[in-house]
């Protein structure tokens, strides 16, 4: 699985290290850190792991859900804001978003299972 990085795509890990409905942090070239998941269809996503309301680095550990209306979002495991996992904006503060990273599976890879 790699992330877009600027005008660059890092390689994080094979995506069968990654399971289905919970996340990983990666640290990336820049020093910076990033929360990678893949949902229960088996597409990825990543977002900055750092959690914007209170600077702790935990999005990797929240929990994944989906709403009506919403796509994928990770809620932060302190205080539970949902941060959509294609743009990253926070669905629960129209003020905050987390970066959010682009995404891609290496040619060749197989995907991950699904639970």
């Amino acid at each position: 699985m790699e992330l877009r990085v600027g005008e660059d795509w890092f390689t994080v890990c094979e995506v069968s290290a990654l399971t289905p409905g919970r996340g990983v942090a990666a640290l990336l070239p820049d020093g910076r850190q990033a929360a990678v998941f893949l949902d229960r269809s088996g597409r990825p996503y990543a977002v900055s792991n750092q959690d914007p309301f209170t600077g702790a680095y935990v999005l990797s550990r929240g929990l994944l859900g989906s709403a009506p209306g919403t796509g994928p979002f990770v809620a932060s495991p302190l205080l539970k804001q949902r941060f959509d996992l294609a743009t990253g904006r926070c669905l629960d503060d129209d003020d905050v978003a987390v970066r959010a990273y682009g995404t891609r599976i290496r040619a060749g890879e197989p995907a991950a299972l699904t639970a």
